[in-house]
């Protein structure tokens, strides 16, 4: 996929280099061309074809997450998911 990507901002690339060399051509229209036509469709398509990659990672993030976290309930007295109460009731005056 990479090598798709990076042969088309060549192609990109060099017609910006012959727009600018032109003699009706500019340089802020060969920057133009190879914004428009490489990098904005390039990394458009790159984004796209990353998502299934990025959704997996987001999956195995949250796995990993959800186990420390039973790890960590079960490592508790009452076994709950609650925090346990105060051992000690407060102290106060009384009437």
């Amino acid at each position: 996929m990479y090598l798709v990507a990076i042969g088309w901002l060549y192609v990109a690339l060099m017609m910006a280099v012959a727009e600018a060399t032109s003699t009706d051509g500019t340089v802020l229209g060969a920057i133009f061309t190879f914004l428009l036509y490489g990098v904005g469709p390039v990394s458009l398509v790159v984004y796209i074809m990353a998502t299934p990659a990025r959704k997996k990672a987001i999956k195995a993030r949250e796995q990993a997450e959800w186990e420390a976290q039973q790890k960590a309930a079960s490592g508790q007295p009452d076994g709950g998911g609650e925090t346990p109460a105060d051992p000690v009731a407060p102290v106060r005056k009384e009437p």
